[in-house]
């Protein structure tokens, strides 16, 4: 009798798993980068270790302040929170699956009065009571899986805001260096100028200048003035974005004015396979949609009724010496089935509502990978399109300066008006400005190409 009850008992414990078993949506990807050579589809690796990835740049400064995002920074904390949030809820879920046990005791004196008699009397009573829900169809399973998922997406959320703190972070460092080399060279053409201009008053002041040739001298030192008062409250306003990004208030952080001694790593020639599969933002997407497919089996188990096992057991008297008596002892046991008849198609629409959610986050898993796609191939044309136009400028940039020398020569020997200098030392200052605003957009693009690639273009050996 006991074995064939034995098949019974196994299906009450273990039940079955209603909705669709988690497949991972498929997605057809391109075998490489058409911008870089070398790209092979690969298993998502979004949690394997990606080290300290600004270490390529060998600059301790931004080594010191990188390593201070995932502690300071306000929106990591924020999103760390969460993330603990989510854990909790995932072990509350786990916690579903088994019995709870409660109890209650209590004492109480009540009075009352019949027929002008007045009664007064205590009870006192203590009870422990159990009960278990059997996950006969899977919907706590299926609850514990969606809540997992959702943990395991905030997890690769607070690795992605992490990731574009520190990308962000790293961004404004390299545009503050440069804007420091910037204030620099205004400074150097500043003193020029105002070299000029004490020697152009003089011949003014002779006789053997004109006050065009001074205006012109005047003006052109006031132009480099204001340029450099407009980079410094730039740079200013990028300390500011550090600090606040450390989690510090722009009053109680500064960085000194230093030379960017960072080093520039050169663009690998082909890409590990696995480089784009750690991104924490399509780790993300692609848990939610585990998340989404598990909430439709809790929808479906909406169809089929809940069974729960209860028991209690107590004691109760008037006498607390008497409480645990044998007399006084009650106790219940018995199964409950509840489910329900008629609802005018409500679980219906709950079911087709998680199935759209489903399809919702699958469209949007595969949106995350094609614009990761996109933002490599952005990023892998602009640095290796930058780096010609780099060397080019450099060229413009030496030329420019050896005009203005030789120009300032034949000045000074008395060759030529001061207005050749004017225009040449014009284009020398314009063409170091955009060789340094270039090296800034090849700075910051090869910070957003480690982002893209999920932090780091280098792969782990088992990648």
């Amino acid at each position: 009798m006991s074995l064939r009850l034995t098949p019974v008992i196994l299906l009450l414990l273990g039940g079955c798993t209603v909705g669709p078993d988690y497949q991972r949506p498929s997605m057809a990807l391109p075998v490489h980068y058409k911008e870089a050579r070398g790209w092979q589809q690969a298993t998502p690796q979004d949690s394997a270790s990606k080290g300290e990835w600004w270490a390529v740049y060998r600059d301790p400064q931004l080594d010191a302040l990188l390593r201070q995002v995932s502690l300071s920074n306000q929106n990591v904390a924020s999103y760390a929170a969460l993330y603990r949030q989510a854990l909790a809820l995932a072990a509350q879920s786990r916690a579903g699956l088994f019995p709870s046990v409660s109890y209650d005791a209590s004492t109480t004196r009540s009075s009352s009065h019949s027929n002008g008699q007045r009664s007064t009397g205590n009870a006192h009573q203590a009870e422990l009571s159990a009960s278990w829900e059997l996950d006969l169809w899977g919907k706590q399973r299926r609850t514990l899986e969606e809540n997992r998922a959702s943990a395991e997406a905030s997890a690769a959320e607070l690795a992605n805001m992490t990731l574009s703190a520190q990308s962000e972070l790293a961004q404004d460092y390299f545009e503050l260096r440069v804007m420091d080399e910037k204030i620099a060279l205004y400074q150097r053409s500043v003193a020029a100028y105002e070299r000029y201009l004490t020697v152009i008053n003089n011949k003014y002041q002779a006789g053997s200048e004109s006050r065009g040739t001074l205006a012109q001298a005047q003006m052109q030192l006031e132009s480099a003035r204001s340029t450099a008062q407009d980079y410094q409250w730039q740079r200013a306003q990028l300390e500011h974005a550090i600090a606040i990004l450390l989690g510090k208030a722009p009053a109680d952080f500064s960085l000194p004015v230093a030379k960017l001694n960072a080093t520039m790593p050169a663009i690998p020639q082909t890409l590990p396979a696995g480089l784009l599969q750690r991104r924490p933002d399509i780790a993300e997407a692609e848990r939610n949609v585990a998340a989404a497919n598990a909430a439709i089996g809790v929808a479906v188990a909406g169809y089929y009724p809940d069974l729960s096992l209860s028991a209690s057991g107590g004691v109760s008297a008037s006498a607390i010496q008497n409480l645990f008596s044998l007399p006084n002892r009650v106790w219940s046991l018995g199964p409950s089935l509840s489910g329900t008849l008629l609802d005018f198609g409500a679980t219906s629409a709950q079911v087709d509502q998680a199935r759209a959610t489903y399809d919702s986050k699958v469209a949007t898993y595969r949106q995350t990978v094609l614009e990761a796609l996109q933002e490599v191939e952005d990023e892998l044309v602009e640095l290796n399109t930058l780096q010609g136009e780099i060397a080019a400028q450099q060229r413009a940039s030496d030329a420019a300066q050896e005009s203005a020398r030789v120009t300032r020569n034949q000045y000074e020997a008395g060759m030529i008006d001061y207005l050749d200098v004017a225009t040449t030392e014009n284009s020398s200052l314009s063409e170091q400005q955009s060789l340094l605003a270039l090296q800034s957009t090849q700075w910051v693009a090869s910070v957003e190409l480690i982002a893209a690639l999920g932090g780091g273009w280098h792969a782990s050996p088992s990648e």
